[in-house]
């Protein structure tokens, strides 16, 4: 505000813009903070909120994907596909995979490959057809190509399949047989519309939330939409959005994919904006309100201030004090001042006739003044040449008691240092003597564990022997199995490679159990050498804990004697200190007395010179007490 305003203005002027901004100023920061706060707590909701939607989107689909590309490969390990693409019979497969498509709904088709990409078999007749003379383009595709590597694509999935007339997902997988060998690939068509049926629940709970511009969106790696709640063409610049990112900590077909929920931000915002309108509002009724309060204020202060100013200016340019106060004098502050004011007219009235008398007495006391102030400067003059003296023997004698105080601290300074070395090595000997006793029981319980320890060694000995004898009897049986298996024939097939396995898993816990047998022998015989070895340390440990005792009994005495000569260092300097602090304390009363003496003297001359002044204010005031009517 500009300063040449303020002193323009009336009392009630300034009383009424000081109240207006000492209430608004704060209204305006309250104001502005509180939008500060809930604009941070919308955006933290609606922040929260769009997570939510799109860390649960991301999961549903994940999930969802992750169990059809989960049971695609188990079905591409059945022996049954393996045994259509190797004869090229789709007779059985063909109700295996029909059966499969009518179990699970989420899929368009499935179709078993060959590794030249023709196609063997299918969960229908008119897929099989569909894909007949297809197999260069069926090579080519990037999901056959990818499935050959062992790894999936979501490539094309924007696209809607002429195939299956509808946007899908492949998920194709390898087929390989018993040794390893890739037979052919096989692809579970995931129905990509059925990601419009997992986020229905999320838009209906946007509406609750009354976010209609609520959407959600999948983008491949590559920054390609994937999948879009919205239809047709749309600009997201100045939307709010939060992305959820599919790791790739776990491989499989939706790594990198980015899960978008946004929503509008004037229909986010709209809560707060709503709410801004009303703060507004109220606060411009808070400061309409304030204003007349104080308008209606000033005015019952200024009026009876007016009325008193009045008075005032009459008491002064007449010099009448024998005028009464007719304003009225209320409760408050300015009733207050009203009372006290008209006391003072009266004191006025009273001291101006005290002050005519006084100004006589005052005229006879000044001189009785002038004549007893001679008399005292002159002995002040010879008490203060004396204390002069006893000043100079006062400070020979305090140098002298400082460097008997100095010297007292320097021997005590030294008694202390003593003291505290002889406490250090007496509490050093007391640890060490701890340690040794507690090394002296650890060495002991050590040998213990240690004899334990070998008892428990050959204990796992005898374990392993058994482990040993029950690997032979599975060696036997597998071999019996795996000749059973050979009578079988072609079907014994499956059963004969299961006997290798546990023959060859029996070999390897023969020779596991061997390697332990001999590790455990090694360990025998470390852990006797230990224990001898712990036996020794045990026998130095007990004589270096008696030469620590007889140590220790030494320095205590050694302690005791330093500790007699710090406590006399102690009273010896304590009754330096002593007498040091009582002489300081004598000069000091010397040199106050002194200098007490000098401004004795100077306040006798300022006495006199005042007691001519004196006696001019006498003449003076009898003047001034004339002015006034009484």
């Amino acid at each position: 505000m500009p300063s040449f305003i303020l002193p323009s203005l009336t009392l009630r002027g300034r009383l009424l813009l000081y109240m207006t901004l000492v209430s608004c100023v704060p209204l305006l920061a309250l104001t502005g903070m509180q939008d500060k706060l809930m604009r941070q707590q919308t955006e933290a909701q609606i922040n929260t909120s769009l997570r939510m939607e799109a860390e649960g989107f991301k999961d549903l689909l994940e999930s969802t994907l992750a169990e059809r590309e989960a049971s695609a490969h188990s079905w591409a390990e059945d022996p049954v596909l393996r045994q259509a693409l190797r004869t090229k019979d789709p007779t059985a497969s063909d109700a295996m995979l029909s059966l499969l498509q009518r179990r699970y709904l989420t899929l368009n088709g499935i179709v078993l490959f060959s590794d030249d990409g023709a196609a063997v078999s299918a969960s229908t007749t008119a897929l099989r057809e569909a894909y007949a003379g297809s197999a260069d383009a069926v090579r080519k595709a990037p999901w056959f190509q990818k499935a050959q590597a062992g790894t999936t694509t979501a490539e094309g999935v924007e696209a809607e399949d002429p195939i299956y007339s509808v946007h899908v997902l492949p998920l194709a997988v390898p087929v390989m047989d018993e040794r390893g060998q890739r037979l052919g690939v096989l692809l579970a068509a995931f129905d990509w519309g059925q990601v419009g049926e997992l986020v229905k629940p999320a838009l209906a709970r946007a509406q609750l939330r009354g976010h209609a511009t609520f959407s959600l969106e999948i983008q491949g790696a590559d920054g390609r939409t994937l999948f879009d709640t919205r239809q047709g063409e749309h600009d997201d610049s100045g939307r709010v959005g939060v992305v959820a990112v599919n790791g790739s900590e776990v491989r499989d077909v939706g790594d990198g994919w980015r899960f978008i929920a946004q929503v509008d931000p004037a229909e986010a915002y709209a809560p707060l904006n709503e709410m801004r309108r009303l703060v507004l509002g109220l606060a411009a009724l808070f400061v309409a309100s304030v204003g007349l309060g104080s308008w209606v204020l000033a005015r019952g202060i200024t009026r009876p201030l007016r009325a008193l100013g009045e008075v005032v200016r009459r008491v002064v340019k007449e010099g009448d004090l024998t005028q009464e106060m007719e304003v009225k004098a209320g409760r408050d502050e300015v009733g207050e001042l009203t009372q006290a004011f008209a006391q003072m007219m009266k004191n006025l009235r009273e001291t101006a006739t005290s002050l005519q008398e006084g100004t006589h007495v005052l005229s006879e006391t000044v001189a009785e003044l002038n004549l007893a102030s001679e008399v005292q400067e002159r002995n002040v003059a010879r008490q203060a040449a004396a204390l002069q003296e006893t000043q100079v023997t006062a400070q020979e004698i305090k140098q002298t008691s400082l460097l008997a105080a100095e010297k007292a601290e320097t021997v005590l300074g030294v008694a202390s240092r003593a003291e505290e070395v002889g406490r250090a090595g007496e509490v050093a000997i007391r640890d060490s003597l701890g340690g040794f006793q507690g090394l002296h029981e650890q060495s002991g319980e050590m040998a213990m564990r240690i004899v334990q320890l070998n008892e428990r060694t050959q204990q796992i000995g005898g374990i392993t022997q058994t482990v040993k004898d029950l690997a032979d009897q599975s060696n036997m049986l597998a071999l019996n199995a795996a000749i059973e298996a050979v009578r079988s024939g072609e079907h014994g097939k499956g059963f004969s490679v299961v006997a290798r396995e546990i023959r060859n898993l029996a070999d390897q816990s023969i020779q596991a159990t061997e390697k332990v047998r001999d590790i455990l022998g090694d360990l025998g015989h470390a852990i006797i050498s230990t224990a001898k070895m712990t036996e020794q340390s045990h026998s130095s440990v007990a004589e270096g804990l008696e030469q620590v005792r007889t140590s220790g009994e030494h320095l205590k005495e050694l302690a005791t004697i330093v500790q007699d000569n710090a406590a006399a260092a102690r009273q010896i300097a304590g009754a330096v200190n002593q007498q040091n602090a009582g002489i300081a304390q004598i000069f000091s009363a010397v040199t106050d007395l002194s200098s007490m003496m000098t401004e004795t003297q100077t306040s006798l001359k300022s006495t006199t010179g005042a007691a001519k002044r004196l006696q001019e204010v006498a003449s003076q005031m009898e003047g001034v007490a004339r002015a006034y009517r009484i």
